[in-house]
């Protein structure tokens, strides 16, 4: 397998250098053009849709989505398999969203087979995904469950069946599509757990440095370890009268929770959106489908905030409102070009070590009976040691490799992509930016299940999506090889290369860049290793493992279209730089968000060192938040050990609030300013203990790693000159100005 660091690289590749690449080999390729309405005279646009149940006809059945098996004897709501079949006179596609937890390969490749004798489609232009309601009959083995042996052998042909039904019904048709904004329907389930508060996994190791369902105010929790997608993206289709056929929508929210069996909200809202579009009574009947999203990290849940009151019809109705408002909004294309494309990856697994192994055989031999329970008594998560122990012995068993099945498809402008996992927003997010088609969306768990991708930093904080399992046994760099690959497939279907990654400069950014910074690291990226260097001098950061990515930035530094400013979220890393030239004047600025409450240690968190990499308190440039230590959570300047100065400031640091912090070094003068105040917070003499030729400097933590910081960072510039009170206040003030 490739290691982290070529992989990286890869991925960076994928985002700038082949686009290069891409180009001069698109450029041999002749594609539909993207106008639809010069490429659609004389062509008819067809589509047809049906919604097929699925709910089993036998009872009991067994239930996954739980660390323990369950049983249902009978169905609150009925499941069904939505199908959507597109046909542009040229290519012909057919799109299922089912209301399973996850669907195998094997399973979903049944089903399209007997589709294929049926209706002709190609079996590489049929999209089978799941909703992932945690509340159907078991389609697949994980943790502590196994398929449903007579639900399995019922499904692939219910879903064929949809799938023909939807041929049946082709008609001319009318396509068009919308994205609307739905923040406040999804969150990050999976919080970062303060440097006192490390818990052990279920092999005993003190791993837990994130993890999902915090609970609500858990002060045991600092911050979301990732960003959440509030896209609500829509695709719609209509006759050419505008008669409602149906709506397909895409959200990235997990489930929201109820009983088994149920196709949870997914259900609901396609009764809610056939209700507001008041498509009730139209033929053939119009079909509604909610498909997941990427949402492996997400979840309804807000646990910043006290315990919503909120039921499932509550919940299913205020998202398909707010889609019924982007619905109304749609322009529709009489014809739009088609194109789909597929392309299997192989990808590593994490088998166990030898000695995890042996623990977990030794386990496995003392169970009491063919499934694993989660132990009473048992501290944390280690109770589910036997979940975990038996998922060991699969995965051996299984082998060392993955085949995973990934498709874009293109309807017009639009642009889908398949993935056979549960992924990250970030993931999602970066797909969306950087993709040919605008918009995209992405829909997960389609083709297959091979469990969670965390983006490569994730796997570093652990926690209950990266323990080894058939739900989360993929190499650590699975996440970037997979987006590598759809950017392919997106370029293939759209005749494109990727986008460039693009970070428009704000009124703050330009006032910084004004002032001529040797270095200015946004902080901005989706991903590692190397921060950019937005100043062009290119001295880039490199973040070290214990940073994750995307997380929302101070409001106001964004500029006039660039949306939400981001930030990286510190959790016991750094980023670390050289900096050519810097002497003994420099000054260096940046925007944090401590949270970290001030009396669980020291130093609540070192925000900048320049000093010797590693070497314990080493003389240097520290700048810092108070804790016990200082009995305060006030900024402070140290130059570390055998000079023994400590310059504090005056003010009280209040946790989770954004600040502009900027340290000027003017020889043996040393300022601290605050929030764009001309008067300094601190001032004072303070000697120099570097050598002067030392030009390293570290971003969120001390050159020794002593207190490291637990918050967001971004906009951080490095000069090598002095800087002034009023250059100082400008910059604050650009960015203050524009909110």
């Amino acid at each position: 397998m490739m290691d982290q660091q070529c992989d990286n690289s890869l991925h960076h590749l994928s985002l700038t250098g082949c686009v290069a690449l891409l180009t001069c080999c698109l450029s041999l390729v002749v594609f539909p053009g993207c106008n639809s309405v010069a490429h659609g005279q004389g062509k008819t646009f067809r589509a047809g849709a049906y919604a097929i149940d699925i709910t089993p006809t036998k009872f009991p059945v067994e239930v996954n989505g739980m660390f323990e098996s369950r049983q249902a004897t009978r169905a609150y709501d009925r499941l069904h398999a939505r199908c959507l079949v597109l046909d542009d006179g040229q290519t012909r596609l057919a799109i299922a969203v089912v209301d399973s937890l996850m669907l195998p390969r094997e399973l979903v490749n049944e089903a399209k087979k007997l589709a294929h004798e049926k209706t002709g489609i190609p079996t590489n232009r049929m999209l089978i995904s799941a909703t992932h309601t945690h509340y159907a009959p078991s389609a697949m083995g994980a943790l502590g469950s196994e398929a449903d042996a007579d639900y399995t052998r019922f499904l692939p042909g219910q879903i064929a069946k949809g799938i023909e039904r939807a041929v049946e019904n082709l008609a001319p048709a009318k396509v068009g599509w919308a994205v609307i904004q739905a923040p406040e329907y999804t969150y990050s389930r999976r919080w970062i757990l303060r440097p006192d508060k490390v818990r052990n996994d279920p092999f005993g190791q003190p791993t837990v440095r994130a993890m999902m369902m915090p609970g609500y105010e858990n002060p045991d929790f600092v911050a979301p370890s990732g960003p959440a997608d509030p896209d609500l993206s829509l695709l719609s289709v209509q006759s050419p009268e505008g008669r409602p056929m149906a709506l397909l929508a895409n959200y990235s929210m997990h489930y929201f929770g109820t009983e088994p069996l149920s196709a949870d909200y997914f259900g609901k809202f396609a009764e809610k959106i056939t209700q507001l579009i008041e498509a009730e009574k139209v033929e053939p009947p119009f079909v509604g489908i909610m498909s997941q999203g990427t949402s492996g990290d997400l979840m309804w849940l807000d646990f910043s905030q006290p315990k919503k009151s909120w039921d499932i019809d509550g919940y299913s109705g205020a998202v398909a409102q707010r889609a019924y408002e982007g619905y109304k909004s749609i322009e529709y294309h009489d014809w739009v070009p088609l194109a789909m494309a597929e392309k299997t990856l192989t990808v590593g697994v994490r088998l166990p070590s030898k000695e995890r192994l042996t623990w977990a055989e030794q386990i496995v031999a003392q169970m009491k009976g063919p499934k694993p329970t989660v132990e009473p008594g048992e501290k944390g998560y280690e109770s589910l040691r036997e979940v975990y122990a038996r998922e060991q012995v699969l995965l051996v068993k299984s082998g060392p490799t993955r085949e995973l099945k990934l498709q874009a498809i293109r309807i017009g402008d639009l642009g889908i992509t398949a993935i056979p996992n549960e992924v990250f927003a970030i993931t999602g997010l970066e797909i969306k930016a950087l993709s040919p088609l605008k918009p995209t969306f992405n829909i997960e768990l389609a083709n297959g299940a091979e469990g969670y991708i965390p983006p490569p930093e994730q796997h570093k904080l652990g926690g209950y999506t990266t323990w080894a399992a058939r739900t989360a046994g993929l190499e650590v760099n699975a996440a970037p090889k997979i987006v590598n690959t759809l950017f392919g497939l997106l370029s293939q279907v759209s005749g494109k290369p990727p986008r460039v990654p693009s970070d428009p400069a704000g009124p703050y950014d330009k006032a910084v860049l004004a002032s001529s910074p040797a270095a200015f690291w946004r902080m901005h990226e989706f991903n590692g290793p190397e921060t950019v260097d937005a100043s062009g001098k290119n001295n880039p950061g490199t973040y070290e493992d214990g940073v994750v990515f995307y997380l929302e930035g101070p409001p106001g530094l964004e500029g006039v279209s660039h949306g939400v400013d981001r930030a990286a979220q510190f959790a016991g890393g750094r980023v670390k730089g050289t900096i050519p030239g810097l002497g003994s004047r420099y000054s260096v600025e940046m925007w944090f968000y401590n949270e970290l409450p001030v009396d669980i240690q020291g130093v609540t968190g070192y925000l900048f060192s320049r000093g010797p990499d590693g070497v314990k308190d080493a003389a240097g440039d520290h700048l810092g938040i108070g804790g016990k230590d200082f009995a305060t959570a006030k900024l402070f300047f140290s130059n570390g050990k055998g000079q023994g100065e400590i310059l504090q400031g005056k003010t009280q640091i209040v946790p989770k609030t954004w600040n502009d912090v900027v340290m000027v070094r003017d020889g043996n003068k040393l300022f601290v300013y605050l929030n764009g105040k001309t008067a300094p917070e601190i001032s004072g003499e303070a000697r120099i203990g570097f050598p002067p030729e030392l030009d390293r400097v570290f971003i969120g933590g001390r050159n020794d790693n002593l207190a490291d910081f637990y918050g967001k960072i971004c906009e951080v510039s490095i000069y090598n000159i002095a800087l002034t009170p009023q250059e100082i206040a400008e910059h604050y003030s650009a960015a203050v100005g524009s909110q």
